[in-house]
């Protein structure tokens, strides 16, 4: 069995973020690391595996991005990753989700997946759309926002917790699965990890390798752009209300007001 993690190299949420001329995000200007909500779908790929001990199971870390979108490989690997691989190609620059899923679907269909494993969203643009996207483009069943897994042979239970109840799906594999923050704290990656990382086998493929047309991906062809972006004005010094003579619940008011907050 293979187990796809779909992972995604995000820029650090601490680092000074800005966007390139053409008003996308700069991906190769600013530190970057895996998104954290990816984290939680590396470890219950790796849980799957250890839960099943005697099975012949592989977990593979796939990545779309620039260069150093490897990095967020290299940290699955370092988790416990058996392989990674990275779809890397200028013509994949400013790509929306539509682009991106059609490029993670060539991928896993080259690897080949008996499961896909996402994130619930990414850190940076929280879509949340693309396990959806990749099950159709992929023609299997799609389990999303699980918290808890369960499998036994072919089959695999979820629940998802909603607001005041909790549903309970299950499925037979092959499928796609995204799972939520609430589905276990990931593992750090040991000393022994991160050097056995290092002799994984990490894979690169271009979009020829996966019979993509440079022309279906891109900014030129995203369903949505960015026209125009403002820098955030500087933070200033609040207002002090002094409150001596029994007036400073009415200067209150009027300060909300004035903001339009009541």
């Amino acid at each position: 069995m293979n187990i796809v993690v779909c992972v995604k190299y995000v820029p650090d949420a601490t680092a000074d973020r800005k966007f390139e001329d053409d008003f996308t995000v700069d991906r190769v200007g600013v530190d970057g690391l895996l998104s954290e909500l990816d984290e939680y779908a590396v470890e219950q790929a790796l849980q799957f595996r250890e839960k099943r001990e005697g099975e012949e199971i592989e977990v593979t870390a796939l990545t779309v991005g620039p260069e150093k979108a490897v990095d967020a490989v290299r940290k699955a690997l370092q988790m416990g990753a058996d392989k990674g691989v990275h779809v890397v190609d200028d013509a994949i620059a400013g790509s929306d989700y539509i682009a991106t899923s059609l490029v993670l679907a060539k991928a896993i269909e080259k690897i080949g997946a008996d499961l896909v494993i996402c994130g619930m969203a990414s850190t940076d643009a929280s879509g949340s759309v693309v396990p959806a996207m990749l099950a159709e483009r992929l023609n299997l069943p799609q389990v999303t926002l699980a918290s808890v897994i369960e499998s036994q042979g072919d089959q695999v239970r979820i629940k998802r917790d909603n607001e005041g109840s909790t549903e309970v799906i299950g499925a037979t594999l092959p499928i796609v699965l995204s799972v939520t923050d609430q589905s276990g704290e990931a593992r750090y990656p040991s000393f022994k990890g991160i050097m056995a990382a290092k002799k994984k086998p990490l894979e690169t493929f271009s979009l020829s390798d996966l019979g993509v047309d440079a022309g279906e991906v891109g900014l030129s062809v995203a369903w949505s752009q960015v026209e125009d972006t403002t820098e955030r004005p500087p933070r200033t010094a609040g207002e002090i209300v002094t409150d001596e003579d029994g007036s400073g619940a009415g200067a209150l008011v009027d300060f909300l007001a004035s903001k339009k907050f009541i």
